[in-house]
């Protein structure tokens, strides 16, 4: 079991490449690029907005890993489609091969690219909405990327939306021509344009190469791929589609309270009255974009979690916990070493949470932590 797990996480620190992988779009703000793990995360949760299937969600979650090897391909440009498929699939083949259930998870890769499932055609539904919005929502969009929208809307991999949805490619032409939306379509779309800001809200942790601090986006996004490479480690009638769920919304509420690192220990420090006030409005606020009975569903998850008392939730938060944890291990330790934590901190703050989740896991993971403290 141990070296399964080694393997597992060994994938799932591979994945972290990701977060360095950038995009052809920007962050709605146009503060910088964006890169295809957020991208990732903010497709699954259109999916989840949208009435997706978990399978359709977890196609979202690991659609674009091949880009860790291959780059990010931009619509606009020219290349060559047989070559790419090639290097894709090689891509594939290596990253998903770390993994114990690399099979299955390269089996669900290949789905979304082949498009045939309804789960699928969902899936890439998502993917060519987002960055459309992504533009056509911002604040102040660059004319050149409305020039993009504009072709791809046309004579694009979008245009065949028109038939697939034409609600939204109306909303997206009405937004085009300037015109302004409403209904329950247009709540839906500002939720989901709000939820860009999350990509901003920075982290104690860092990458794994410690290149930069990690955000809070593409950490929700990350922790959904643990819960799809660690399922086995839940407990009997855990339900992983909702684990992911709760997962891709946890930190929502950090566009207004920002992150509150663990290991804090100011007057506001995490999990203080303070903080849980803070969270809840502002889960009340951003929830409440959303078309009424969505945003009593999304509450309710996120207070699921919160509470940490269900089955799904225990889970949801043992790899919240773990991954912190992980990327520290791989990175050297530099937040701990920054925030005075020793092995003792870690077991009571993390371990304490991990146990009752996913106690196989906080038995490997002590396994570690042990040698690098000790």
């Amino acid at each position: 079991m141990a070296d399964r797990i080694g393997r597992q996480i060994a994938f799932l620190c591979e994945v972290d490449r990701l977060k360095s992988v950038l995009r052809a779009n920007v962050l709605m703000d146009l503060s910088r690029p964006e890169n295809s793990a957020e991208h990732s995360w903010h497709v699954a949760l259109w999916a989840m907005v949208f009435g997706a299937s978990d399978s359709a969600i977890a196609m979202l979650l690991v659609h674009d890993l091949v880009e860790i090897d291959v780059g990010d391909h931009p619509i606009h440009l020219p290349h060559d489609a047989k070559a790419l498929a090639l290097d894709e699939g090689r891509a594939a083949a290596r990253i998903f091969g770390l993994a114990p259930d690399g099979n299955a998870l390269l089996a669900t890769w290949l789905e979304f690219e082949a498009a045939r499932t309804d789960d699928a055609v969902m899936a890439k539904r998502m993917d060519h909405c987002q960055p459309l919005f992504q533009v056509l929502m911002a604040p102040a969009p660059l004319d050149a990327h409305l020039r993009i929208v504009r072709d791809n809307l046309s004579a694009g991999r979008a245009a065949r939306l028109r038939v697939e949805w034409a609600e939204a490619m109306d909303a997206a032409q009405r937004l085009l021509d300037g015109g302004s939306l409403s209904g329950d379509l247009a709540a839906q779309l500002r939720f989901l344009a709000e939820a860009d800001a999350l990509k901003s809200v920075c982290r104690a942790n860092s990458l794994i190469d410690g290149s930069r601090r990690e955000n809070s986006a593409e950490h929700s996004w990350h922790l959904a791929v643990y819960a799809l490479a660690l399922a086995d480690l839940a407990a009997p009638g855990v339900d992983i589609g909702r684990v992911i769920r709760m997962l891709l919304i946890h930190d929502l509420v950090e566009i207004d309270v920002g992150d509150v690192p663990l290991h804090s220990a100011q007057g506001q420090a995490h999990g203080s009255v303070v903080v849980q006030a803070a969270e809840a409005a502002a889960a009340r606020r951003i929830f409440g974009l959303l078309p009424e009975r969505q945003a009593a569903d999304f509450l309710a998850l996120w207070l699921e979690f919160e509470a940490a008392r269900s089955a799904d939730a225990i889970f949801a938060k043992a790899l919240d916990r773990c991954q912190p944890a992980i990327q520290n291990l791989k990175s050297g330790g530099a937040v701990w070493r920054e925030y005075g934590v020793g092995y003792d901190d870690i077991v009571t703050r993390v371990g304490a949470r991990i146990v009752p989740g996913a106690p196989t896991l906080w038995a490997w993971l002590d396994r570690e932590l042990q040698r690098f403290f000790h």
